[in-house]
């Protein structure tokens, strides 16, 4: 069984990830080890911290894309972007669908840790309002969401939860670890990413969840989170 990467930072050059062409296919080469063979990749993209042009970006994945090619053909490499909550998300994502995953309607969005419920549900409710279909990235790092009730609301409004893959493994502290625990089996989770940086911290990770889920959840629920969802989104399918 292969895994797909919903979430990292290996595209070269356009955000804090990964520092050189050489970099990123060296972590590619480790996620093809573990079992991956689907990747998207979303660089930041937030005001006065991350503004790589969309051209630049979509330049620098073209040449990835060419050097994968040669390297590892099996690889299969999407194109998103862990966009940073901001004012008028609609305007910007309609004036771009690169800042979607993979030209679909689904958007990866960041928020602040200490972003009250109300930020979260607002920004949301504009995209869902829009047509768009949010994931919460990484959402075990925000405060709101450790109320199950806001998660719930979130989740029945069709809104997804992508958690860290090295949160789930412990990386983060036992607290971060028990919460993602939680919500993996209430059924409240809908992909996992790697999040992944750089090849010598917070590297690639997901062939240990997937064996950390198999043995906690079963081979049917890493399966679904690891394989079957993020072939939905990446199709633009309703998860």
């Amino acid at each position: 069984m292969y895994f797909a990467d919903v979430h990292c930072h290996i595209l070269p050059c356009v955000d804090d990830g990964a520092s050189s062409m050489r970099e990123a296919v060296a972590m590619l080469q480790m996620e093809y080890r573990q079992g991956v063979r689907t990747v998207l990749l979303t660089p930041h993209y937030r005001r006065g911290y991350f503004e790589t042009s969309r051209q630049t970006v979509r330049e620098q994945f073209a040449r990835l894309c060419r050097i994968m090619a040669q390297d590892i053909p099996d690889m299969q490499l999407y194109l998103g972007c862990e966009l940073y909550r901001q004012n008028e998300m609609g305007r910007l994502l309609e004036s771009d669908s690169s800042y979607c995953i993979a030209g679909t309607k689904y958007v990866l969005i960041e928020f602040m840790p200490g972003d009250l419920a109300d930020t979260i549900w607002r920004c949301v409710g504009e995209l869902l309002i829009d047509g768009y279909r949010p994931v919460i990235a990484h959402a075990e790092r925000y405060r709101a969401l450790r109320d199950m009730k806001f998660i719930r609301r979130l989740v029945d409004s069709g809104v997804y939860i992508q958690m860290n893959a090295g949160s789930i493994l412990g990386e983060c502290g036992w607290s971060t670890k028990h919460f993602c625990s939680r919500l993996l089996k209430e059924g409240y989770v809908h992909l996992i990413g790697s999040d992944a940086h750089h090849t010598d911290r917070r590297m690639p990770c997901i062939g240990p969840c997937a064996e950390y889920l198999r043995k906690k959840l079963g081979e049917r629920e890493m399966e679904r989170l690891l394989t079957e969802n993020p072939r939905a989104m990446l199709a633009g399918e309703y998860i």
